[in-house]
């Protein structure tokens, strides 16, 4: 079973209106409501992919239940902390001549609470995969990573999707795989890269320090993988226009577990991650089945 952890999840109301002005009445000419939070956009597209998941992480309040009822309704198994204080944000994005965004604070996540996920993840078995993306709320802990992988264990495969010194502390404990992009590969190393073979060679220092497999995403100039068996896999961009890069990086995650799951070929799962990256990128949500099929077969 694939678990995705989402600290600080959302309902994301994506409105697009003409000429938006401060100070007056604006009147949507579109709006959309969509699940978000990072750990959730993977569960979202493992399950177009016909990959079962289950969501973890914290709600509180209508709009938790919200999230969580609307998961459920999609097929997506979830077991969320349901926690006393605040309210699971709401993030409102406006489109209009400019893109603004105002995204809410989140519940107050309690030691309790935090204590009640832990309990979670130590049920899981060799075998499981666990997803952490995302940044940490402000209200825990800048360590919480690192205590949920101690919890954790090595038998759980884990899959981390963060920045820089989040994702650098906790190589040590060997994830399966990470998933940098080119600028924030050469953020961690203070340096510039111009080439493939530069980026091959800092994603060989990430394995050095713990990483099995580096995913290396790279825009319009598409992905490098380096696997766990020093192979270098290499694909392009998807061909098309993009429209929204909210949740590509969590589609190409997602992508990746699925095709590797589905058959241990690390070059498959890189070309199926790839596929629901840039699907997702050329559509207004996450990308759906059909979108993900269509981009798949011009890699």
């Amino acid at each position: 079973m694939i678990y995705t952890v989402t600290l600080n999840p959302a309902l994301d109301y994506v409105i697009q209106t003409d000429h938006f002005r401060t100070g007056q009445i604006n009147r949507n000419k579109e709006e959309h409501l969509y699940f978000g939070g990072k750990g959730v956009n993977v569960s979202c597209i493992l399950k177009e992919l016909d990959t079962e998941s289950t969501a973890l992480g914290f709600i509180a309040g209508f709009t938790g239940k919200a999230l969580q009822d609307g998961l459920k309704g999609s097929g997506i198994r979830t077991d969320f902390i349901e926690v006393s204080q605040g309210m699971t944000r709401i993030n409102v994005k406006v489109k209009s001549d400019d893109e603004t965004e105002i995204n809410g604070r989140g519940p107050e996540i309690a030691e309790a609470d935090f204590a009640a996920l832990l309990d979670k993840l130590t049920a899981l078995k060799q075998g499981d995969t666990l997803v952490l993306s995302g940044s940490i709320p402000s209200c825990m802990p800048a360590d919480t990573y690192e205590k949920i992988l101690e919890k954790t264990g090595p038998e759980v495969r884990t899959v981390i999707d963060a920045e820089k010194d989040l994702l650098i502390k906790v190589l040590k404990y060997h994830p399966f795989l990470i998933k940098p992009n080119h600028i924030e590969l050469a953020e961690m190393f203070g340096v510039s890269l111009k080439t493939q073979e530069d980026i091959v060679t800092y994603a060989a220092k990430l394995q050095e320090m713990g990483a099995r497999n580096v995913l290396v995403s790279m825009a319009k100039d598409g992905a490098v993988l380096l696997d766990e068996f020093h192979n270098v896999h290499v694909t392009g961009a998807a061909e098309g226009t993009v429209v929204n890069s909210v949740g590509a990086g969590d589609s190409m995650v997602a992508g990746f577990l699925a095709g590797w799951g589905k058959t241990g070929d690390y070059g498959y799962a890189l070309k199926l991650g790839t596929a629901c990256g840039g699907a997702t990128a050329f559509h207004s949500g996450l990308a759906k089945k059909e979108e993900i099929e269509e981009v798949f077969r011009t890699l």
